[in-house]
Order: structure tokens, then sequence, then C-alpha cells
């Protein structure tokens, strides 16, 4: 029989590499979008004729039933949030709807029509937040610093209590930092590399940042959505951490992202003063600007993926060098047009 797999969050990025590899297994895909007056395919344009769209929203959970009762999915995969932590602050009961409530909501409806099928759900390692251990493993007490990531630690823990109350199949991913070159603008590495673009083609000045020391684990989204198929392939339920193991500043991706466009930095200065040159010319060509600092910041994320590589036998394919690479080598293309 073919398998049917259901995603929410589809046209993201996450939901447009998932929907790829599910493709290629053989499933028949479902993806929610929620209704507007211009379709918008996102991430998915390009494989929309071989998606099944079903319109509905996660804050409306007679929607999300009417969804399972069409897809009839024996697995879910609920990736929809609203996933920018800068904007959690400026729409904290709007996030807090959609990446709390929304995952009840998606379980209810699961519960209610299709009890045997698989749930994944898209936790974070912004749940950590401030730090208590380093690295941060499956069993690291959570800290959330935003409003995103306390949403996002609601629809952990319901998760959770949903598969020890309901014995629903259902696991969360805690993924760290991953990134692609079909990341939003919105999203810093994104921002850098199509800065790096921009300036490399004269369109832009200058790239202005916030805390260049943030520590992140970056990897690539399409090693990681294997991870999240991988979950619902387990005899038995679990949550996993997964990672890269590896952490660098934000100061590094900005370096290798210019380098990689054939641009030499030299920083100088630091804190809110600090900004950096092109080696050649002298230009000034990154500098922080406080604006972007958050409220409450998050200094150092950094995970093991150790019980991911042992017990679903996941590794990562793409490099955080190579990464970085595909981000700048897509964005210049984007900006020679």
């Amino acid at each position: 029989m073919k398998k049917s797999a259901l995603i929410t969050g589809i046209t993201g990025q996450d939901g447009s590499y998932l929907a790829e590899l599910l493709l290629e297994k053989g499933y028949t895909v479902y993806g929610i979008i929620r209704r507007k007056s211009v379709a918008d395919y996102g991430n998915v344009e390009h494989i929309k004729d071989k998606l099944n769209f079903i319109y509905a929203d996660m804050t409306d959970i007679v929607s999300l039933i009417n969804a399972m009762k069409i897809a009839q999915a024996d697995e879910v995969y609920n990736l929809a949030a609203q996933s920018f932590v800068a904007t959690s602050w400026e729409q904290p009961v709007a996030t807090a709807e959609i990446d709390a409530i929304g995952v009840t909501n998606m379980l209810e409806a699961i519960r209610t029509v299709k009890p045997s099928a698989r749930f994944y759900q898209a936790s974070t390692s912004e749940m950590f937040g401030l730090v208590q251990e380093i690295p941060q493993s499956e069993t690291t007490p959570f800290y959330p610093r935003s409003p995103y990531g306390v949403a996002k630690l609601y629809g952990h823990w319901i998760t959770k209590n949903y598969r020890e109350s309901y014995q629903l199949f259902a696991c969360s991913g805690i993924l760290f930092n991953h990134e692609s070159e079909r990341r939003g603008k919105e999203f810093v590495t994104r921002k850098i590399t199509d800065a790096v673009a921009k300036i490399k083609y004269g369109k832009q000045e200058c790239l202005e940042l916030g805390n260049l020391d943030a520590k992140r684990d970056w990897g690539h989204s399409k090693d990681y959505v294997y991870a999240m198929w991988l979950m619902l392939q387990q005899d038995e339920p679990d949550d996993y951490v997964v990672a890269t193991g590896e952490t660098r500043t934000v100061r590094e991706f900005v370096q290798v992202a210019f380098s990689t466009a054939g641009i030499d930095l030299e920083f100088h200065g630091n804190g809110k003063d600090e900004y950096a040159t092109d080696k050649e010319t002298g230009r000034t060509l990154v500098k922080v600007n406080p604006a972007f600092f958050r409220p409450a910041e998050v200094e150092l994320l950094l995970g093991t993926p150790k019980k991911a590589e042992e017990k679903l036998g996941w590794d990562r394919k793409i490099s955080f060098e190579e990464l970085v690479e595909r981000m700048v080598k897509n964005d210049l293309k984007l900006q020679s047009k």
C-alpha cells in the first residue's frame, strides 16, 4: 500500500525538502496551506503538480480535522510555525496560538480522525535558550529566552503528553539551526548571503548585523528533514536532538560568506563598535547595529546528535562550509540576473 503523508508548513524551507524526499520514496503527499487572495506555493512551486493541497489553518481545529479526513495520513509532519524569533516579541500571542495551541489542535485532529497516524513535531534548539550545559542533549534542562522558544516548548511537551496519555506515535525533533538556499531573507543567515551577493554586484553598500559573537550549530535543511523521516520509521516513538556537534559565531558565517564571493574581510573594534572592511579596498562592508540585538540574547547553541546517529543511523552530508557556499552561490546567481 502506498503511504500517505500530511505536511503542515509545506511551502517553507523544511516543508519543501521533506516533500521532495517523500515523493522520492513513493508517498502520496498532502500539504496544508492557508487560503490567500493569491495562491502562494513558496518553495514547492516547482513540484506543486505532484502535491495535494488542503486549505486549513493551525489555529482552526475544524479545518485540521477536515484535512486529516481528506488525507487519511499515515504520517503527519507538523512544520508550520511562526518561526522568526524576532517577530515573536512583536507578536507573542499570535506566536503562541500557532506554535503552541496549533500543535494541540493538530494532535487532537489526529486523535479524532486517525489515532494510528504517526506524528512529527518540529521542536527547536531555541528551547534551550540560556543553556544549562554544553553540549545540549535530549536530557538538558530547557530555559527558553524568547516568546518563540516558550511557545515551542509547549508544543514539545504537549507532544510528549499525548504520546504518554493516548499512546500516539508522536515524536519531537529538537532541531538546531538548519539553513539552505531556500531560507527566508528575514533570517540572519540568508540576510548575510543575500547582502554578500548584492555587495558583490554593487547593489548594496554595507551589511548591518546584531550580535556577531552569538554562536550557533548550523546544518543544512536537506540533511535534517531526513532525520524527521527516520524518526517516524522506528518501532517506538521518541525525541531526538538533530545537530552537527559544531558551533560557529555569526562572525565566522560572515567571513566564509564573503570569502566565497572572493572578498576577504578584516574585523576592527568590538561589541557595538565592531565593523569589517574589505582587505583589498579598505571599504567598510559590515557594521554592528544595536537595533538588531535581541531583548534576551541566546549566546551559545551546540547540540550533540549522538542519540540520532546511534538509534536512527542518521548522519549529515553537507558541511558548514558547503552550506554557506551553496547559499552564497545561489544568491550570486539570483543577483546576476
